[in-house]
């Protein structure tokens, strides 16, 4: 894209109400590993109505590409010819990637029918996945309505305890700061040390240096809590067009009981707020919220917030090559766990962080 198209494609996304910074071209800088390719629909103005950011990646063992579209398309979700016109140009990149199957998961609440019906009907296959984080991007969400409102007319609507335990952060002593770029080490230390405390996989240093360095300053933020000179917590926020997400959290083993997350999720979303945002998104909460789901504490720590518990209408995938995406996907899945249960076995015998190979799903 040149110059001029680049700026009309940044003007559209973030203009539009189904813009996501996952479909900038920023986003797609800081992965790397997949090539980009952004297909636009314009009207008869010349002006772009539909948009989808292709990340394209080869897959191990097949001469063959998957292509991504993380919360893509951005468009209106009713509009059948734009969608069509869409997966007509992706079809046409396929051929020139050797693409085994299109993946979407669009930022589409399942109660949309009507998009549902549009995107079957263009041969797309629709899966609800399972109800924790099986899929790419999680498919449970809590956002919280912040149009138009003030600090104070969002703090009454929390949960008393969240209230509450904001002020007890504030009490006693904990100070919430926005970090600089050096302080991208600090934050990745924490974020080992939670890694380690709950199992998951962690990215390296240099990956959160290129988040802040592609979509900073203007769309990202990072915020540090501090008790006594001490950095016992961390988040990354993104702001992109009219939202703001919560992407990463981290905090230290110690000093847990002066709850140094809810002011700095108290912190992110007066941020949105001044930013004049219209959505403060939480991110992923597990769709199973049964207490006996070890996951169950994200969720009960989201919810007091009073956002609205959001479930997106899954992921979509349209095949160009059935025998490809069979293997493919099978094999993908298989890798994942056997990964998944080796992080989780190796993670279990660390005494003391172990910075070295540190990955993570997206």
């Amino acid at each position: 894209m040149d110059t001029s198209s680049i700026k009309k494609y940044e003007k559209f996304l973030q203009n539009h109400p189904k813009g996501h910074f996952m479909q900038s071209r920023e986003w797609a800088n800081i992965k790397s590993e997949w090539q980009n390719e952004i297909i636009t629909v314009e009207d008869d103005n010349g002006e772009i109505k539909g948009s989808m950011s292709l990340l394209i990646r080869k897959i191990p063992f097949f001469n063959s590409t998957m292509m991504y579209s993380p919360r893509g398309p951005v468009c209106d979700s009713h509009d059948k010819k734009t969608l069509k016109e869409l997966l007509g140009k992706a079809r046409e990149l396929s051929k020139k990637y050797r693409s085994y199957a299109l993946k979407m998961d669009p930022d589409i609440e399942i109660e949309d029918a009507e998009f549902e019906n549009i995107v079957e009907g263009l041969g797309f296959k629709v899966n609800r996945g399972l109800r924790n984080y099986e899929g790419i991007q999680p498919r449970f969400v809590f956002r919280l309505d912040i149009k138009d409102k003030t600090e104070d007319e969002i703090m009454k609507a929390f949960h008393h305890k969240t209230r509450y335990n904001i002020r007890l952060s504030e009490r006693k002593g904990v100070i919430c700061k926005v970090g600089e770029r050096k302080d991208i080490e600090v934050f990745h230390d924490l974020m080992v040390e939670t890694g380690i405390r709950d199992k998951f996989l962690i990215r390296t240093k240099e990956y959160y240096e290129s988040v802040y360095d592609s979509l900073g300053p203007e769309h990202v933020r990072l915020f540090l809590a501090y008790y006594n000179g001490e950095a016992i917590a961390g988040t990354i926020a993104i702001l992109y067009g009219n939202k703001c997400w919560y992407l990463y959290g981290a905090s230290s083993n110690s000093y847990r009981n002066l709850m140094p997350n809810y002011q700095l999720q108290w912190n992110m979303i007066k941020w949105a707020i001044e930013s004049k945002c219209d959505i403060y998104d939480f991110r992923g909460v597990p769709g199973n919220i049964d207490d006996s789901n070890p996951m169950v504490g994200l969720y009960k720590f989201k919810v007091g917030f009073k956002g609205k518990f959001t479930e997106f209408v899954g992921m979509l995938d349209y095949v160009f090559n059935p025998f490809v995406y069979f293997c493919a996907e099978n094999g993908i899945i298989v890798f994942r766990e056997m990964r998944r249960r080796y992080r989780t076995f190796k993670n279990s015998f660390k005494k003391e962080p172990d910075n070295e190979g540190l990955t993570a799903e997206e």
